[in-house]
């Protein structure tokens, strides 16, 4: 994993990552210290992967 966790990220703070990566189109990155942890970015990263992100990438000039 190449991001810092912290001991304070919740389990909605993982799912966000995981959206966060499927959504720019990183590999899955998931936290191997923590297994509640890696659960929970791979529930976001397969949402992030079903669903379109809420904001519009830049049009392109």
């Amino acid at each position: 994993m190449d991001r810092v966790s912290n001991p304070y990220m919740t389990n909605q703070d993982w799912i966000d990552r995981g959206k966060n990566d499927a959504w720019a189109g990183k590999p899955k990155q998931v936290p191997e210290h923590d297994p509640q942890a890696a659960s929970m970015y791979d529930l976001g990263y397969c949402e992030g992967e079903t669903r379109r992100s809420p904001t519009r990438p830049k049009a392109k000039e």
